[in-house]
């Protein structure tokens, strides 16, 4: 609790202050002595990819909790390809800004970085590069694949060809409106070799996540 405290001028008012606060929330003063484990929310009733990120952070904060330390989650901005004016490339930087100041700002001694899609972990890699604290990552997982008409089809790479099927004029309108409801059968991100897949391998691969937590399907515990 005593890292980056507040700039009152008296760094014990400052904590004393902090300490106040925080217990309104039901921490106890014992428990406020532990090591801080920050944990980044990119949950967002806009964002599918991210779908599961609330059980993930409840068994991130389970194993914190086991391992004697204090988990405390705090928001950042989430993305999602499909919800982001004028394109989530555009607010990629955006979020790394926000989540890293999130973390400058806040006590905490370390920091699961939680989030899935193809910007979103490089935002959260790149503030965690400027903050230089300890940081795991741990990504949402591809979805399940679906079925259309009896053929297994996958988000994204399968979008593209039926709407190019339905621009060239080879499907109609009630068949794309079914494919709609059959690419995307669960949460998580996409469940092809694409970019979100790539960079949680890119990841897992840099040592910034725990082995095999590339691939592990959003819907597995």
């Amino acid at each position: 609790m005593r890292l980056n405290l507040t700039s009152y001028g008296d760094a014990d008012f400052s904590l004393y202050l902090r300490k106040a606060f925080i217990k309104a929330l039901g921490y106890t003063e014992d428990s406020l002595g532990r090591t801080v484990i920050g944990i980044a929310n990119t949950f967002s009733g806009y964002n599918p990819c991210h779908a599961n990120v609330p059980d993930i952070i409840d068994a991130v904060k389970r194993g914190v909790m086991l391992a004697g330390g204090l988990p405390i989650e705090f928001p950042t901005i989430s993305l999602h390809e499909s919800f982001a004016y004028p394109t989530s490339m555009f607010l990629r930087n955006l979020m790394s800004m926000d989540t890293e100041e999130m973390m400058r700002a806040q006590p905490m001694d370390a920091v699961v970085l939680v989030g899935g899609c193809d910007k979103t972990v490089p935002a959260q890699l790149m503030a965690a590069a400027s903050v230089n604290l300890p940081t795991v990552s741990v990504v949402t997982g591809p979805m399940l694949s679906g079925t259309y008409r009896g053929e297994r089809v996958g988000a994204c790479t399968d979008c593209r060809r039926f709407w190019a099927s339905y621009r060239a004029g080879e499907i109609k309108q009630d068949e794309i409106e079914e494919v709609t409801n059959n690419l995307v059968p669960s949460g998580g991100t996409c469940g092809v070799m694409g970019t979100a897949s790539t960079i949680a391998c890119m990841t897992e691969a840099m040592g910034m996540m725990l082995p095999g937590g590339a691939t592990i399907p959003a819907v597995m515990a």
